[in-house]
């Protein structure tokens, strides 16, 4: 596959190119065209940060149970293997083995929770690299070089993440710095995508909107970053420490101030609720490590609720963790066998609940597009949460 020259299985696509099929209030069902093929949207990314779903699942897998995109992270790959001997390699694409649309967040998030010591300037950051303390400096140009010596489908711009608890006046210095910041990393990604040498010159940049969990600052950093006309736009910041409604109100808040003619995504945010409310108030891009962690702790997602397959309930229960379920441990595993994996600590117990999660997560997504092209999103919505009310 050449990945510089927009085309996918012979057919020319405008990368970037995003249609609304469908709508039901603010939900949208709708398509994003990339140079890796189309997104179907709403859509649940599944999470591989060092280019790989923790609990042994391959890429072979995520194209059993019907994944779109993989996110990646660029601080994680930059520190390791090296962004530049994945460039060497092909690409993350040839890396991986994975020719759909790949998501790199920008390192942003994992600069300001995982670095420990930093320190934050107009250029960057520098701080230490929590694998072996060497210092590094990341700042808009650098994450954007990263990421296209990555060659992801979609890059995320450089962004500070501030905590939902940070004082407004610190939030609000911290919002224009972002906004600076997306101002060069869009500079960036345009310089990169017309050298010669670079191996996706159709990669895509969101843009992240920040405010912590105040209004005003959320709006107004929505609106100068909508006036920036970019692929995308992302809602960061959320799912840090704030309630569940506090980030409803956020979204109900700043959405209608984004480009509704673009992709929106909220960044880590997931349980099947969140997802739900999000899609209603007008999201469509989501990730979350919920069901691959879970998923290796042996809890597992169904349509009656999450049950923890390491329960004694389940030591002679010959069913699969989800009657009807097409995902391959539900067809072929029952809950007994898989419970004496966990139990016995074997790596493919974990691996089974992870592919089961994200199998429930991409059916899901299914359904809801569905919904949302028949206009039931709502009673879909209900049902569904009803359903999986409860732990067992």
């Amino acid at each position: 596959m050449d990945e510089t020259d927009g085309e996918r299985n012979g057919v020319t696509m405008e990368s970037g190119r995003y249609e609304i099929i469908a709508e039901e209030g603010r939900a949208k069902r709708a398509v994003l065209s990339t140079v890796h093929g189309s997104i179907q949207t709403p859509v649940f990314m599944n999470v591989g940060t060092a280019a790989a779903i923790k609990g042994a699942v391959s890429t072979m897998d995520l194209k059993e149970i019907r994944t779109q995109v993989e996110l990646s992270n660029t601080y994680h790959l930059h520190v390791r293997p090296g962004d530049e001997l994945i460039k060497e390699l092909g690409g993350i694409h040839h890396f991986m083995n994975w020719d759909r649309p790949v998501l790199t967040d920008s390192g942003g998030f994992q600069v300001f929770s995982l670095a420990g010591l930093r320190k934050i300037k107009e250029e960057g950051v520098f701080f230490h690299s929590h694998i072996d303390g060497k210092k590094i400096f990341m700042g808009p140009e650098e994450s954007m070089q990263i990421q296209s010596n990555l060659a992801s489908t979609i890059a995320m711009a450089f962004d500070e993440c501030p905590p939902s608890t940070a004082e407004k006046s610190y939030v609000k210095a911290s919002a224009d710095r972002t906004y600076r910041w997306l101002v060069r990393c869009r500079e960036k990604m345009q310089e990169l995508n017309d050298r010669e040498d670079t191996i996706n010159r159709h990669q895509l940049l969101f843009g992240i909107n920040q405010g912590a969990v105040y209004d005003d600052l959320r709006i107004d950093h929505a609106r100068q970053i909508s006036e920036l006309e970019l692929d995308g736009y992302a809602v960061g910041g959320l799912a840090v420490g704030e309630s569940h409604e506090e980030m409803y109100h956020v979204l109900e808040e700043v959405v209608p101030h984004l480009p509704r003619k673009k992709p929106t995504y909220l960044m880590g945010v997931g349980t099947p609720a969140n997802i739900l409310e999000g899609v209603e108030r007008g999201v469509d891009f989501f990730d979350c490590v919920y069901p691959s962690r879970n998923g290796r702790h042996g809890h597992v997602y169904t349509n009656e609720g999450k049950r923890n397959l390491f329960n004694q309930k389940y030591e002679r229960d010959f069913r699969p963790i989800e009657e009807g379920c097409g995902c391959p441990a539900c067809r072929h595993y029952s809950r007994a066998y898989i419970r004496h994996l966990l139990k016995a600590k074997e790596m493919l117990g974990m691996r089974l609940c992870v592919l089961h999660n994200l199998y429930f997560y991409n059916t899901m997504m299914e359904e809801i597009r569905q919904a949302i092209e028949e206009h039931r999103f709502a009673s879909y919505k209900k049902e569904k949460l009803e359903r999986m009310q409860g732990e067992k």
